[in-house]
């Protein structure tokens, strides 16, 4: 393996490792120091935090699912996903660096989440973004790798086409 490719599988592996910490980090203070519904206002009443336990996917769809069933979609099948994106990062030889990045920003968010839901049984979420028309729900430091990354891969097609267009 080239020096080149050592440099950059060091560099993925180090924005991986600082999403997922940064996300467990994040939550095992939250886990630790804020109550159960607790609402804290960071930013007025614009961006709170408030912690809540959320047994299912995005917005706590298939929290009501059977263990089994939820187990198997929730937690089996995005593991799967999780280590062939991994694989894929890091076996494939003709990936764009902002390729890079973005799978290293969504994975480790995955990787952050998928943890939460194994070792707790839920995943935290804790933030919360109130501007009146547009709120989000309530969503942790993991959800926002995941974004990060996927608006990167967005940036990325946009730039793509746009060199492809002249």
């Amino acid at each position: 393996m080239n020096t080149k490719k050592i440099i950059t599988n060091i560099a993925v592996l180090f924005v991986l490792v600082a999403n997922i910490g940064c996300d467990q980090i994040s939550k095992n203070i939250v886990r630790q120091k804020v109550d159960y519904y607790e609402n804290i206002s960071l930013i007025s009443s614009y961006f709170t935090l408030t912690k809540v336990e959320n047994t299912g996917a995005f917005l706590s769809v298939g929290s009501a699912l059977p263990e089994t069933l939820k187990f198997i979609l929730l937690s089996g099948i995005p593991v799967l996903a999780l280590a062939f994106g991994v694989g894929y990062m890091f076996l494939r030889k003709n990936i764009s660096k902002m390729s890079m990045l973005a799978l290293s920003f969504a994975i480790g968010g995955g990787i952050g989440n998928i943890y939460d839901r194994i070792v707790h049984g839920s995943v935290t979420d804790f933030l919360h973004i109130n501007l009146g028309v547009v709120q989000t729900g309530i969503f942790n430091m993991a959800d926002v790798s995941i974004m990060v990354g996927m608006g990167l891969f967005l940036l990325q097609s946009f730039t793509q086409r746009a060199t492809l267009a002249r």
